[in-house]
C-alpha cells in the first residue's frame, strides 16, 4: 500500500488458497507469540516455530516481524470496518439511549480479543502513515454517519445542532468511546466487562442529553 515503507511490506501477495492459508497461519501464530512473549521477544524464529514453518518459509512472506505486526494491525482495522458496516446495515435503534448502547457494543466487539495483543499492535508496534490513514477513515465514516443522524433526530427536542455542532458532538461520541475502550483494555480497572459497558453507556447518554449550549463563551 502507498505510504508503507518497503521494509514493512509483505514480500508477496498470496493469489492461491494454499499461499493465503500459509500467510494466515503465520499471522495467527504471530498473534499467539506476541501475546505470550510481547513485542521485544516476539522474534521471527519463535513465530516460524509456532506456525510449524522454517524461518526461510516465513521470510518468503514477510521480511521481518514489524511487517507481520503491521498486517495484524490491518486485519484488526478491517474487522472494525466490517463491524461498523454491519451495525449501520442492520438498522439503527430508535432512541439515543439505544444508539449509545450500540456504539459501546460495537467498540467492544471491534476490540474483542486479547488485550495484550491489542497493546502490542497499537502501542508497541510501528504505525506507518498508511495504517494511520486507514484508522482515520474508519473513524471519520462513523463520525459522519452519527452527525447526519444528530441533525435529523436530535437527542434534545427543539435543539437540533447545526452541521458543525453535529459533527463535533459526533466526534466526541466516537473519540470518547474509542479512547475509553482502549484505556479499559490496557488498564483493566475491573475484570467485569459488563460494568465497564454500563459506565460507558451512562457517560455517552449523559452527554447526549445535556442541556443545549446557549452560545455564550466561558464556563
Amino acid at each position: 500500500m502507498p505510504g508503507t515503507p518497503k521494509a514493512l511490506r509483505p514480500r508477496k501477495t498470496p493469489r492461491q488458497k494454499r499461499s493465503a492459508a500459509t500467510r494466515d497461519r503465520i499471522l495467527d501464530a504471530a498473534a499467539r507469540v506476541f501475546v505470550e512473549h510481547g513485542y521485544a521477544a516476539g522474534t521471527t524464529n519463535r513465530i516460524a516455530e509456532e506456525a510449524g514453518l522454517s524461518i526461510g518459509s516465513l521470510y518468503q512472506y514477510f521480511p521481518n516481524k514489524d511487517a507481520i505486526l503491521l498486517q495484524l494491525a490491518r486485519r484488526h482495522v478491517d474487522q472494525g470496518r466490517r463491524a461498523v458496516a454491519e451495525a449501520l446495515r442492520s438498522g439503527l435503534p430508535g432512541t439515543w439511549d439505544e444508539r449509545a448502547a450500540l456504539l459501546a457494543d460495537t467498540a467492544l466487539r471491534i476490540h474483542d480479543g486479547d488485550a495484550r495483543l491489542h497493546r502490542v499492535l497499537f502501542e508497541e508496534s510501528p504505525r506507518p502513515p498508511a495504517l494511520l490513514e486507514e484508522i482515520r477513515r474508519l473513524q471519520d465514516a462513523l463520525v459522519e454517519a452519527l452527525a447526519e443522524l444528530l441533525r435529523a433526530d436530535p437527542p434534545v427536542r427543539g435543539a437540533g445542532p447545526d452541521a458543525a455542532g453535529a459533527r463535533l458532538t459526533a466526534w466526541f461520541l466516537v473519540a470518547a468511546t474509542e479512547s475509553l475502550t482502549h484505556r479499559y483494555l490496557a488498564d483493566r480497572p475491573t475484570p467485569d466487562v459488563s460494568a465497564f459497558r454500563r459506565e460507558l453507556i451512562a457517560l455517552l447518554t449523559a452527554y447526549l442529553h445535556r442541556p443545549p449550549h446557549d452560545g455564550a463563551d466561558g464556563p
